[in-house]
């Protein structure tokens, strides 16, 4: 996906399908655009932009996505984002993922709230890291 006219139109094409009709072709491209972000010379303002941009996607799961892009890229609003989709009655594994890397101490209480076992054993110990990396940060901070 990088350093020829065929990657770059690649690229583009997946910074048009972040904003697709279709939920699950926004929900693979924000997906593949933050596995891409990780990449040197790849945080660009167009990628940037397409992330921030799926990061208020009516979808929770592209909107987590992109959230989780975000906190890898330790943006600005990661932090805000990440917050607003805990506060809500269902979180997913990427806001958890996004949490543990973010690992603020403003997090805690709202990460409390989702420290009950579900069905999904996977999100529940993501869940679990999220506010133990939450808390140290906190413990850090005394």
């Amino acid at each position: 996906m990088t350093g020829s006219e065929f990657a770059e139109k690649n690229v583009q094409r997946l910074i048009e399908f972040t904003r697709d009709k279709d939920t699950s072709n926004r929900d693979w491209a924000t997906l593949f655009l933050v596995e891409l972000a990780g990449y040197d010379g790849l945080v660009r303002p167009d990628i940037l932009a397409a992330l921030l941009t799926a990061a208020e996607d009516v979808d929770q799961n592209v909107r987590s996505e992109a959230i989780l892009g975000l906190a890898k890229l330790k943006h600005e609003k990661a932090l805000s984002l990440v917050g607003l989709e805990l506060k809500k009655v269902n979180a997913s594994m990427p806001i958890f993922e996004a949490a543990e890397l973010l690992a603020d101490p403003t997090l805690v209480n709202d990460l409390e709230d989702f420290q009950i076992e579900s069905d999904e054993p996977f999100v529940d110990e993501a869940a679990r890291r999220a506010l133990e990396a939450c808390r140290k940060h906190k413990e850090r901070e005394k």
